[in-house]
């Protein structure tokens, strides 16, 4: 996707897209997945730990889905939950995935859309989320890969050790 505009984010959802909406948590992640119209795919939320194993089974979800249902492509959309979203953005970048990113502020606002309940609960959330890429509301990540993951890794260790420095001279 070249351009970053609405429209362009919204063209890119075809009806051969399977959009997954993710909720993303410390230890334990929950999807939903539909198609571009909002049809849902899967009867209840897919629960998997935020392990590599988990992520195997979910991907094995995903291509099951795609199978089951002639999709060629998949937007994997998710909430950035502190950091605890990296390792799946990771893994989804790395088996031809790429994760978007909706604002948790948009997903608490359309949340009371559905059902007038500003509730959060794991079934509601992948569904809001998955609305929300849908509607091209979403933004895309930048994960470096190689050597400016490196980097990026090398730079924030380097601002750790100098703050702690910091609080030991003083």
């Amino acid at each position: 996707m070249k351009s970053n505009t609405q429209n362009a984010k919204i063209e890119a959802i075809t009806e051969k897209t399977l959009v997954l909406g993710i909720d993303v948590g410390s230890e334990m992640h929950y999807a939903r997945a539909f198609d571009y119209r909002g049809i849902e795919y899967s009867k209840k939320p897919f629960k998997f730990s935020n392990t590599e194993a988990g992520f195997v089974t979910f991907k094995e979800w995903i291509l099951n889905l795609k199978e089951r249902h002639e999709k060629d492509k998949v937007v994997p959309g998710m909430e950035p939950t502190g950091h605890y979203w990296f390792n799946l953005g990771k893994f989804l970048q790395d088996n031809e995935m790429k994760p978007v990113l909706v604002n948790p502020h948009h997903v608490k606002k359309s949340k009371e859309l559905d059902d007038n309940n500003p509730t959060k609960n794991d079934r509601k959330d992948p569904k809001v989320i998955a609305g929300l890429v849908r509607k091209g509301r979403y933004m895309i990540p930048y994960l470096p890969d190689g050597v400016y993951a490196d980097l990026r890794t090398a730079s924030n260790i380097r601002f750790q050790l100098q703050a702690e420095l910091t609080r030991i001279q003083n």
